[in-house]
C-alpha cells in the first residue's frame, strides 16, 4: 500500500503528495520495520536467496580453486611410483608435473563437469541446510550448536544424492585423464563432460555415475556438519565481540573470509580416508558382478597392503589447501550476494511501496 496519497489535504489547493506518515516517524523507518522485521521477530529471508546467493557463490569458488583440486586428484590416484620403489610427488611437484606435460590448462581438467554441478550444489547446499535449521529451530527461532550439526549433515547428504556424486564421477574421469592439451592427437578417451557422461552411461550404464554414492554422501554430511557447525559459532562470536555489526548480522569481508578458511580446513582432516577410497572407487571400471560392498573392501584391502596406512591421507595438502580458501570464497560471496539482493529488494520497494 501507498505511504502517500494525491489528493488535496488540509485544504492544499495544488493536489501535492502528502505523507500519510507521522513526523516522528519518516517514511523511511516505516519501510525498515515493516517491510524488513514482520511483527514477531526477524524477517525470514526467503528460499530465492539462498539459492541465488549460493549459485554464485559457488561458480565463484570452482573458477577459483579448480587447478587445486585436480591436483588432489591425481595425488589420490597415484600409484606408478610406490610400485617402482619412488617417493610419492608432493602437492607442488605434481602441479609442476601436469602443468609441464598437459599444459597449464591441464590444472583445469573437469571444470565443465564442476561449473555444470557447482551453481545447482551450492543453491541446494544453502537452500537444504537452511530448511533444516528452520525445521530444528525452537519456537523462538534459536538454534544449537547440535541441532546446527545435524542441519549441516543433512544438506552436506543431500547435495551428496542430487548432485555431487555423478559430477565427481565425471570429474575424475576427466582429471584422471594424462593427455597434453597442446597435441591435436593426443586424443582422449573423454573429450569434455558431456562426452564423459554420455561415454559412461552407454558402456557401462546409468548406475555408474552414482557409485561411490554412500562415501561421497558420508564425506559431504561430515564436511557440511563440521563446516556449517564451525562457521556459524565463529561468526556468533565475532558478532557477540563486535556489537556494531550484531544489528545487521553482516561483518566485513575479510572476516567472512577469515572464518570461512578456518572452518572450511576444519572438515577434510575430519574424513580424508574417505575421500582417497571414494576416488579410487569412481576412477575405476565397472566389473561385471561386483557389488558396491565388495568394491569398496576391495579397494580399502588394497590400498592398505600396497601403499601402507598413509596412502588413505594422500592428497590432503591439496584438499585443504583448496576447500578452506573455496570455502573462505563461498561464504564471503554468499553473505555479499544476499546482502546485495536483500538490498535490491529494499530499494524496489522504496518509502511508498510499504505494506
Amino acid at each position: 500500500m501507498s505511504s502517500s496519497t494525491s489528493k488535496p489535504f488540509g485544504g492544499g489547493l495544488t493536489g501535492d503528495r502528502v505523507s500519510l506518515t507521522t513526523p516522528s516517524q519518516p517514511a523511511t523507518a516505516i519501510s525498515s520495520t515493516s517491510a524488513s522485521k514482520p511483527t514477531g521477530g526477524k524477517e525470514k529471508v526467503p528460499l530465492s536467496t539462498h539459492l541465488i546467493a549460493g549459485g554464485v557463490a559457488g561458480l565463484a569458488e570452482a573458477l577459483a580453486c579448480h587447478p587445486l583440486d585436480t591436483i588432489k586428484v591425481r595425488m589420490q590416484l597415484s600409484k606408478s611410483r610406490k610400485a617402482k620403489g619412488l617417493k610419492p610427488l608432493g602437492f607442488f611437484a605434481t602441479g609442476r608435473q601436469i602443468a609441464a606435460r598437459e599444459t597449464p590448462l591441464g590444472l583445469y581438467k573437469g571444470l565443465g563437469a564442476v561449473i555444470s554441478g557447482i551453481v545447482p550444489k551450492m543453491a541446494i547446499r544453502f537452500a537444504s541446510f537452511e530448511t533444516y535449521k528452520g525445521w530444528l529451530s525452537s519456537s523462538d527461532g534459536k538454534i544449537s550448536p547440535g541441532a546446527t550439526f545435524i542441519a549441516g549433515l543433512g544438506a552436506g547428504a543431500t547435495e551428496a544424492v542430487a548432485v555431487v556424486t555423478p559430477m565427481e564421477v565425471i570429474k575424475i574421469r576427466l582429471q584422471a585423464q594424462q593427455h597434453s592439451l597442446a597435441d591435436p592427437l593426443d586424443i582422449p578417451r573423454y573429450r569434455n563432460a558431456a562426452h564423459a557422461a554420455f561415454t559412461i552411461v552407454r558402456e557401462e550404464g546409468a548406475a555408474t555415475l552414482y557409485r561411490g554414492v554412500s562415501l561421497t554422501a558420508l564425506r559431504q554430511a561430515t564436511n557440511q556438519g563440521v563446516n556449517f557447525t564451525a562457521y556459524q559459532q565463529f561468526k556468533k562470536w565475532a558478532l557477540d565481540f563486535q556489537p556494531q555489526y550484531k544489528e545487521t548480522g553482516v561483518l566485513p569481508s575479510w572476516q567472512t573470509m577469515v572464518l570461512g578458511l578456518v572452518s572450511g580446513a576444519m572438515g577434510p582432516f575430519s574424513n580424508a580416508p574417505i575421500d582417497t577410497i571414494k576416488t579410487r572407487i569412481q576412477k575405476a571400471s565397472h566389473v561385471p558382478g561386483e557389488t558396491a560392498m565388495s568394491r569398496l573392501t576391495k579397494v580399502t584391502s588394497e590400498m592398505f597392503r600396497n601403499e601402507g596406512a598413509k596412502a588413505f591421507y594422500k592428497g590432503i595438502t591439496p584438499r585443504v589447501l583448496r576447500v578452506a580458501p573455496g570455502q573462505a570464497i563461498v561464504f564471503t560471496v554468499y553473505e555479499r550476494v544476499k546482502k546485495m539482493i536483500d538490498y535490491a529488494k529494499g530499494t524496489n520497494l522504496g518509502a511508498e511501496y510499504d505494506e
